[in-house]
């Protein structure tokens, strides 16, 4: 994830919707992955001029979810005259019931976690397609309430490319007391996403093809029984040396857990990564994408895998301290053992779509 500036020259971050300098009004431009300020344009029609070189001075218009719900900050080409939601909330199936009050805010911080998910797959050129435009291979999200004094129970998860989220996941005392519940070291909004559409893209990516038996030698086979799997997971916990070879205790469950826990971590490297480059955080001759096919974005055709591993190690260690000084959690309360490194690397290799070497 980069920082951005106005045109005025003030810094702007990604969920920004105003420059507090200057008073633009802000919007994402996904086709071209940047944030921009805004000018109106001259047609009256409420379509907008970004400022960002990047636009080309192409119009846009604002995502209905941006200009009625207050929930994004996305825009959508202007040409785009049937489309009235961005990239992001086009794959949304079902959203919180708005009618109960306190759901629009906790809906405001899932799109938020969403949108930053969505930035990481578009960068890393993977395909995001909706059920409606592609109801076969395309992902959805649906993001569900348990009913009060009820005993039916939402679960999140992922099947056949429905991504089902229980909105108390974004209610921080909600999360908190699942995640000590769980005896889990983290658990964000944004990691379950990341997690979740892991599963999604182990179906397009890996199933029946050429990755599915190298995948197999890292992970284990995943045709073990997943209920049975995770029935014993969750009577019997891991084992006691588990870290030599998972990133999780959850990642011990099944072969497939194992994939979307990992998954989800080399997205937490590429985006923070991403962040620690703009600001100068590591040495900015580090790159994981040749400067000619490039977004600027931690992508997985580097030069050397290990580079980036180096810089995650130095950079978590450096948060963590951070972190430590301020009396909080570690940012990244986790270790990569060298196993877990052949397991990132082969999701990098499988993103890239490069033959295994």
């Amino acid at each position: 994830m980069k920082t951005y500036h106005c045109v005025c020259g003030q810094l702007i971050f990604f969920e920004n919707v105003v420059c507090i300098k200057c008073g633009r009004g802000l919007g994402f431009l996904p086709d071209q992955l940047c944030l921009s300020s805004l000018e109106f344009s001259n047609n009256n029609d409420g379509t907008f001029l970004p400022t960002a070189r990047e636009a080309g001075g192409r119009l846009y218009k604002k995502c209905r979810n941006y200009e009625h719900q207050a929930v994004c900050n996305w825009m959508i080409p202007a040409e785009k005259t049937n489309q009235n939601f961005c990239t992001s909330c086009r794959l949304d199936a079902i959203i919180p019931d708005l009618s109960i009050e306190k759901n629009h805010g906790l809906w405001q911080l899932i799109e938020n976690s969403k949108r930053r998910l969505v930035y990481s797959l578009l960068s890393l050129n993977l395909p995001v397609r909706n059920k409606a435009d592609d109801p076969k291979t395309g992902m959805s999200f649906r993001f569900l309430a348990e009913p009060p004094n009820s005993k039916i129970r939402v679960f999140t998860g992922h099947d056949e490319g429905v991504i089902t989220l229980n909105i108390s996941e974004a209610d921080d005392s909600e999360r908190e007391k699942m995640r000590l519940s769980m005896k889990e070291p983290y658990r964000t909004l944004l990691g379950h996403f990341r997690h979740e559409v892991g599963h999604y893209y182990w179906d397009r990516l890996v199933a029946g093809t050429k990755y599915l038996e190298p995948y197999r030698a890292l992970f284990g086979d995943e045709r073990a029984d997943y209920n049975e799997a995770l029935a014993k997971y969750y009577e019997t916990g891991a084992s006691l040396n588990w870290q030599h070879n998972y990133v999780s205790v959850y990642s011990t469950a099944h072969p497939w857990e194992d994939w979307a826990e990992t998954w989800a971590h080399y997205l937490h490297i590429q985006d923070t990564l991403e962040v620690a480059l703009d600001f100068g955080l590591i040495e900015q001759h580090l790159s994981l994408a040749p400067q000619q096919e490039a977004k600027n974005t931690f992508g997985p055709r580097q030069r050397k895998f290990e580079e980036v591993i180096d810089a995650w190690s130095n950079l978590t260690v450096a948060l963590n301290s951070i972190n430590r000084s301020m009396g909080l959690r570690d940012i990244y309360p986790f270790v990569l053992s060298r196993p877990v490194i052949e397991k990132l690397r082969f999701v990098a290799t499988v993103i890239a779509g490069t033959d295994i070497t």
